[in-house]
């Protein structure tokens, strides 16, 4: 069964992009400008990834990240956080994400945080039906 990514950005045209990427690569992927309820979201969608934009229309990415990490129920699933601005990151820290890609980016920057993030989660990329 392929991996399954949940992406949150207010972008259409990077959801867009990413999505039609990811799935070439072979991941199941579902996007998203908004939800009321990340780890409903993720939960929902059974994602065994989470990228979160940092800057959101009313939200802080970094925020819902915070949610994902401390939430028992999803605390597992990895989290990428991407941005423009990665200094206000770095400034206040990465809550909990386990990488970081900075905008504007190169697709490959995406596709090689996704494997390097399953792996160090345990997780063989080339075999999709491993599980966490």
């Amino acid at each position: 069964m392929p991996k399954r990514i949940l992406i949150l950005d207010d972008s259409e045209d990077i959801l867009e992009v990413m999505k039609d990427t990811l799935e070439m690569e072979g991941y199941e992927v579902q996007g998203l400008n908004f939800t009321d309820d990340i780890c409903k979201a993720a939960i929902d969608y059974n994602a065994d990834m989470v990228i979160l934009d940092y800057i959101l229309f009313g939200i802080n990415g970094g925020e819902l990240c915070h949610i994902l990490k401390t939430t028992p129920t999803t605390a597992h699933i990895p989290v990428i956080m991407v941005s423009a601005y990665p200094r206000v990151l770095e400034s206040l820290g990465n809550y909990g994400s386990d990488d970081f890609v900075a905008k504007p980016f190169d697709l490959s920057d995406i596709t090689d945080a996704i494997k390097n993030c399953f792996l160090k989660a345990g997780n063989d990329v080339e075999h999709a039906d491993c599980d966490f």
